[in-house]
């Protein structure tokens, strides 16, 4: 009997487990997603929303910097490949965007490389690898 109850207890700490970590990775893609529409949509200032808070105290985004993203139009937002360490609480997405001047309407892609972070305390996904470099190589 007292095996059993063992057993079973083993049983609901997997199955508990296995939806925490379900959740996390729930969490990941529901601020990708979030992240993705911002960025794809222009919305800067509110992707950094999503910035790991020591991040953006660290490497605070100017008024002239955010004026600069308004002079550019995201046309597409591609995943080209992305990783998972659950147990490190570590993910990383690579990612092609399409990227239009609004002066001269030339077009570009630009290759940007997604950095999340699993907060504990928060119980949230923090993007630690700042907003995209549009303006990369030029």
């Amino acid at each position: 009997m007292r095996l059993l109850k063992v057993l079973l207890l083993l049983c609901l700490c997997a199955v508990a487990g296995g939806a925490l970590a379900s959740k996390k990775t729930n969490e990941l893609e529901r601020n990708q997603y979030a992240w993705s529409g911002a960025v794809r949509w222009g919305e800067f200032e509110q992707a950094q929303n999503l910035i790991d808070p020591i991040y953006r105290k660290a490497h605070p985004v100017t008024a002239l910097e955010l004026e600069r993203y308004k002079q550019v139009q995201v046309s597409s937002y591609r995943d080209v490949g992305s990783s998972l360490d659950k147990e490190r609480g570590l993910a990383v997405r690579d990612i092609e965007i399409g990227v239009i001047n609004r002066h001269t309407q030339a077009e570009r892609t630009v290759r940007y490389r997604e950095e999340w972070r699993w907060d504990p305390i928060a119980k949230t996904w923090w993007l630690t690898s700042g907003l995209p470099d549009l303006w990369d190589g030029m």
